[in-house]
């Protein structure tokens, strides 16, 4: 429940990004107009000044590689999870598999709309295409899915909970990577769900395959 809360206060963020950009270009929020001393010259008395609104500084490059790069990591926890419903023996390894795959859908769905409204931000990342897998962390081999399909019951929530967790640790590379190291709120709060919602589930995978 609580990640289901989180994932939509990210979502609202998002939204309120894009309904700013009514008023901007790129989607950009406005800082607020706010009032400020100026201190008068000597034997002049002091005078007060209406400052903004401004325009919000755009994303940064680490920021737009991040929802580019953090898309198809997804997507490949949607793919993997997919599986557990006909393989999976352990209904815990079930439940956690679905949990993982609808928050992960509605991330994909938001990140996707971020972009839309970031296109400007995006060409000035230089145009670079970081959707590719290759030299995304955590991110399982094409040899390593073939295995995930093939297992069945034990086998399968022993490997899937195991490549889960490495995919999540992938995901935590990202987070440290974009954390505190930007400017657009939307992406900041999402890195830092990300960062909380995988840091729990990767325990409770090590206590699965403990158990």
């Amino acid at each position: 429940m609580r990640h289901r809360i989180a994932v939509a206060g990210v979502a609202v963020a998002m939204a309120a990004g894009g309904l700013a950009g009514c008023g901007g270009d790129d989607g950009h929020r406005a800082a607020p107009s706010r009032t400020v001393l100026v201190p008068g010259r000597p034997g002049e008395p002091n005078k007060t000044r209406v400052e903004g609104p401004r325009k919000a500084a755009p994303p940064t490059a680490a920021e737009v590689a991040f929802v580019q790069m953090m898309i198809p990591h997804h997507a490949q926890a949607l793919e993997m999870s997919a599986l557990a419903p006909s393989r999976a023996s352990d209904r815990r390894v079930r439940a956690l598999a679905s949990r993982i795959g609808a928050a992960q859908k509605v991330e994909i769905a938001v990140m996707r709309s971020w972009l839309q409204q970031h296109s400007e931000a995006i060409l000035k990342a230089h145009g670079r295409d970081h959707r590719a897998h290759a030299g995304m962390p955590g991110m399982a081999t094409k040899e390593q899915l073939g295995r995930l399909r093939d297992a069945r019951a034990a086998a399968f929530d022993k490997l899937y909970l195991t490549l889960m967790i490495t995919h999540h640790q992938g995901a935590l590379t990202m987070v440290r990577n974009v954390l505190d190291r930007g400017t657009d709120v939307a992406v900041q709060e999402m890195a830092r769900d990300v960062q909380s919602t995988q840091t729990a589930e990767i325990g409770r995978m090590k206590g699965l395959l403990a158990g």
